[in-house]
């Protein structure tokens, strides 16, 4: 890889601005996997991503999240261990305490349904504070308004916002979205995303899918 490309491997990617870092190198935790160049942006504590941005992640479920996708300061990862018991009259976690009450009711917790991973596409635009909650699925060049909450899956090129997160827009029409899907410029050796930035950044999906057919020719 040429000197002039930015590293997927540097945890700083911007010389003497700690407040980005890419994910992919930072996260240990293996129920977190991360894309290349997915990065984080936040003035206080970046680093602390795992503790302080995914959220009760006890449980088997994984948070994946893909390529070149932009995560503002604040954004909140809700796995599936922030559940609570609701198959009867108390919502009340008697479980976590120990004891007889575990004992008695560990049956019902590890019988509780899951909505599974957590799963970002790529090129994914997460805004300021937004919250991310269990088993969601955010599709690919997705938008998510700073401050949402996002409750339900989310399709490909779709701009949502709101508490519960609803639909905006749609950033291109159906056939535009195939064609970028089906190009997954992201999937690129990072040389040609390199020859090809202007295109990606401000070219039309016919475009991007014209590149895609050449490399593949």
């Amino acid at each position: 890889m040429t000197a002039s490309i930015p590293s997927p491997e540097a945890l700083h990617p911007l010389p003497g601005h700690d407040r980005v870092v890419l994910l992919r190198p930072l996260v240990a935790d293996p129920r977190i996997e991360v894309g290349e160049y997915t990065y984080y942006d936040d003035p206080d504590g970046a680093t602390e991503f795992e503790r302080r941005n995914v959220l009760y992640g006890y449980g088997p479920e994984r948070l994946v999240i893909g390529k070149y996708c932009a995560i503002a300061a604040g954004t909140r990862f809700l796995m599936a261990g922030a559940a609570h018991p609701a198959m009867g009259v108390s919502t009340f976690p008697f479980t976590m305490f120990g004891g007889s009450w575990t004992e008695r009711t560990l049956d019902l917790v590890t019988g509780m349904p899951s909505r599974g991973d957590t799963v970002i596409g790529n090129d994914v635009w997460i805004g300021y504070q937004a919250l991310i909650m269990p088993g969601v699925r955010i599709g690919d060049g997705a938008i998510v308004a700073a401050g949402a909450v996002v409750t339900a899956d989310v399709e490909p090129y779709t701009v949502v916002g709101g508490n519960p997160a609803r639909p905006i827009r749609r950033r291109y029409e159906d056939a535009d979205i195939e064609r970028l899907l089906r190009a997954a410029w992201w999937d690129w050796p990072v040389e040609l995303v390199t020859e090809h930035l202007r295109t990606i950044m401000a070219g039309t999906p016919a475009e991007i899918e014209w590149i895609a057919k050449e490399v593949t020719a």
